[in-house]
């Protein structure tokens, strides 16, 4: 049983949706964890992800969340809370990870300690990348999951050589393109 999991969940073909799948690739890519965390692309599997909340014990699921806010503003929200909130417009990946943990429960297994760390998108639309708003606060983002996982007792460190974000949405948009 792996004791942390990072999941980035989206889907990179609709713009600030695939934040969270650039967020664990970013990471991923960019530094290393002591001790040790998984991070997986989870895109927009939904309830194929099942296996992960068995097999954790914590999961932090990066993804968008649908408030009435201004674009960009960042929540860090435990699990138990998640039935209340407008998960990403209710894309079908959401509606997998909320039934992941009521499947959880109703089979009478113990739920991982878990939380989203999501952002409100700017646009959800058909297309790679994301909006300039939340380009803007991308590093912020990344920040709020590096303090985190801090506060969980993990400690980030910056590899040598590093991947633009440019360079990870590049790696969705053209695969044979990318090199890390």
């Amino acid at each position: 049983m792996s004791k942390l999991t990072l999941l980035g969940i989206g889907n990179v073909l609709q713009k600030d949706d695939g934040i969270g799948v650039y967020a664990a690739e970013y990471l991923l890519h960019n530094y290393t964890f002591t001790p040790d965390i998984e991070i997986i692309n989870g895109g927009v599997e939904g309830i194929k992800l099942f296996d992960i909340f068995i097999e954790n014990e914590e999961v932090v699921i990066l993804d968008t969340i649908a408030l009435e806010d201004a674009p960009g503003s960042i929540y860090n929200i435990p699990a138990e809370e998640l039935g209340g909130y407008g998960l990403n417009s209710g894309s079908a990946h959401e509606i997998g990870v909320l039934q992941c943990l009521d499947m959880l429960e109703l089979q009478g297994k113990p739920k991982p300690k878990s939380n989203i760390v999501a952002i409100v998108p700017a646009e959800i639309t058909f297309a790679f990348g994301l909006s300039s708003e939340l380009h803007e606060v991308f590093d912020r983002y990344i920040g709020v999951i590096l303090s985190d996982l801090r506060n969980r007792g993990i400690t980030a460190s910056q590899k040598a050589e590093t991947v633009s974000l440019e360079k990870i949405i590049m790696k969705f948009k053209d695969p044979a393109s990318f090199r890390a």
